[in-house]
């Protein structure tokens, strides 16, 4: 649908029957908050997945690590290119895991499918992912680099470029709006 087509909601009741609803029949900013919300809780599903790969599954926290002594958690101390490569692995588990959760919210909650079959639709929206946090995390990178910028800033800007990005090709080339 074309933009005017949807009335910006004019109370909280039009608000919350777009929030709630297929993300179709949502004014574009309330889509987007949707979308928001949905990245929210793939955010959460990756953070758990990632922590619960480090101390289970590849073993890649240290006694020092914030979480660790928050959950006084028992961890193997390992060297620190062996964790360096099991973190890149729990990173990777989390990356699927939270795109899976992200890709069946979006395809109910946020958006309707579009003209691919699902398992396409699934490919390219993990391609979309992959790129946009290629996107964000060279732009942090160059913002630190070239500007001195503090980390957390740089991450922020990362997590912005890549919301934006994600959402744009999301909505535009893999579902159908």
């Amino acid at each position: 649908m074309i933009f005017a087509e949807i009335p910006f909601p004019q109370t909280l009741a039009e608000f919350w029957a777009q929030f709630i609803g297929d993300g179709a029949s949502a004014h574009p900013i309330i889509q987007f908050i949707k979308y928001a919300f949905a990245g929210g809780i793939a955010t959460v599903v990756h953070i758990l997945t990632f922590y619960t790969c480090c101390w289970k599954l590849f073993p890649s926290l240290t006694q020092n690590d914030i979480v660790v002594r928050v959950l006084k958690a028992k961890v193997i101390e390992l060297p620190a290119e062996a964790r360096a490569r099991n973190a890149v692995y729990s990173n990777i588990v989390a990356f699927f895991a939270s795109n899976i959760v992200c890709y069946i919210i979006n395809r109910i909650f946020v958006f309707k499918p579009g003209e691919h079959n699902v398992v396409v639709e699934f490919l390219l929206f993990l391609a979309v992912s992959a790129i946009a946090i290629f996107l964000g995390t060279a732009i942090m990178r160059w913002l630190i680099k070239h500007f001195n910028m503090q980390t957390t800033f740089a991450f922020v800007a990362n997590l912005v470029t890549s919301l934006m990005l994600n959402y744009v090709l999301r909505k535009f080339f893999i579902f159908a709006g």
